[in-house]
Formats: structure tokens, C-alpha cells, sequence
């Protein structure tokens, strides 16, 4: 059966989960409705002040609210800490090794029809991709790998600590150094996605100088 084409794919789901995932491009009855056609998993992404009647109807549930930090080169807080440094080359199982069970916030793990430990894989096959286009920077503290930032374009799509260095106060001090690097590049602006319930990144993008936009609600459906 075709589907029709505001019904797209998710391939990077479907590897990671072993089933077919999709996206759905809005929340129209009339889209929900032909999503129950096929068998499978299915999101979208909606303002969160669009009425959810239908989406109920239909069986989708909450799953995260993102919101999308940003920042300009005037606003960032610029930030310099001794024995902290950016690896342009770090290796893989060294930041595969703190991805992996990182994104407890994500909303693939939140999800109560996934299995959280393919969740984990989903997101270190997005890290494996993203460190073969070297857009991996690992973050390094007295020569010791302490985390790690991947980016795509202006966005940082994915980051994490290392556990041995979480609530020491430095991640701060990581993130104004890669923002500042990809400033002096030339980049206009900096993004990034968060969960809204992910209360450490909100309040580290702050205290950075970045403002917040574009919130989404994400629902999620799984058709049997």
C-alpha cells in the first residue's frame, strides 16, 4: 500500500527499532486516519497550542516538548577554563562510550511502546554517522575525555558529559568554547533541540546567553 506523501519514512528509527517508522508531516483527522492504515511506529510534531482532540481520537499519545535553543556570536557568554580543551578528532568508542545511555530525556526513550535499550542504539548509530562526517568534537579536561558535542551545520543535534564529569560546572565552559569556535568560523547563529523537561540543558543554554523558540509538542502512535 502507498502511502501518501505527507506520510514520510523514518529510516533512522526503523534501523534502530526493527520496525517501520514514520513521520507525519501535520495532524489533520485526515492524515491521522490514513496513518492507521499501515502498520508501524508514527510521530508528529505539533504547536502545543493546536487543539489535540483528534489526536487523541486516534489513538497518539504525548511523548516530549522540544524547544529550540539559539544564540547569536553577541549574545554568548564567552567562557575560558584552564586544562579544558576541544579534540577536532576524537575516537569513536571513547564518545560512544558516553552516548550511550546519555539521553534518558529523549522522547524515544520516554516512550512506553519502544525499548529503551534500542533507543540507546538509535542514538549511537546518529553519533557513528555524524563522527564518520567528523562533526564530532570531543571535549577533553586535563588531556582526560570528558565529553563530547556533535554538530550539524548550525545545530548541536547531540551532546553529552561524561558521568565521572557530570556536576563539576564545566559543561558550561565546553559549550562557550564550541560556540565560540563555530562563530569564528563564520556561523551566523547556533542552535540546538531540547527536551523541555531536560532542566540541566535549559538552564546551561541560559546561563549562555541563549533564548528559546519554536516549541513543539511531540505524539507518538504505534499501530499494531
Amino acid at each position: 500500500m502507498s502511502l501518501p506523501e505527507k506520510i514520510r519514512p523514518a529510516p533512522w528509527d526503523q534501523v534502530a527499532f526493527g520496525i517501520d517508522c514514520f513521520e507525519l508531516a501535520d495532524s489533520s483527522p485526515e492524515l491521522l486516519e490514513q496513518a492507521l492504515q499501515t502498520r508501524g511506529h508514527y510521530s508528529v510534531k505539533v504547536d502545543p497550542l493546536t487543539p489535540k482532540q483528534a489526536l487523541h481520537r486516534y489513538g497518539f499519545y504525548y511523548c516530549d516538548t522540544l524547544l529550540e535553543p539559539w544564540c547569536t556570536p553577541l549574545r554568548l557568554a564567552r567562557l575560558e577554563h584552564d586544562g579544558l580543551a576541544i579534540d577536532d578528532a576524537p575516537a569513536l568508542e571513547t564518545v560512544l562510550g558516553i552516548c550511550h545511555g546519555a539521553f534518558a530525556h529523549g522522547r524515544f526513550h520516554r516512550d512506553f511502546n519502544l525499548d529503551s535499550r534500542r533507543a540507546d542504539r538509535r542514538y549511537d548509530n546518529w553519533l557513528r554517522e555524524l563522527h564518520r562526517e567528523r562533526k564530532v568534537y570531543g571535549l577533553l579536561c586535563q588531556g582526560d575525555p570528558a565529553g563530547f558535542i556533535a554538530r550539524s551545520g548550525d545545530c548541536l543535534v547531540l551532546h553529552a558529559m561524561s558521568e565521572r564529569y557530570r556536576g563539576r560546572g564545566l559543561a558550561r565552559y565546553f559549550w562557550s568554547m564550541v560556540c565560540a569556535r563555530l562563530f569564528a568560523e563564520g556561523l551566523p547563529e547556533v542552535r540546538s533541540s531540547i527536551s523541555a523537561a531536560n532542566l540541566a540543558a535549559l538552564n546551561l543554554y541560559a546561563g549562555l546567553g541563549f533564548r528559546f523558540r519554536k516549541p513543539v509538542d511531540v505524539y507518538h502512535r504505534m499501530v499494531p
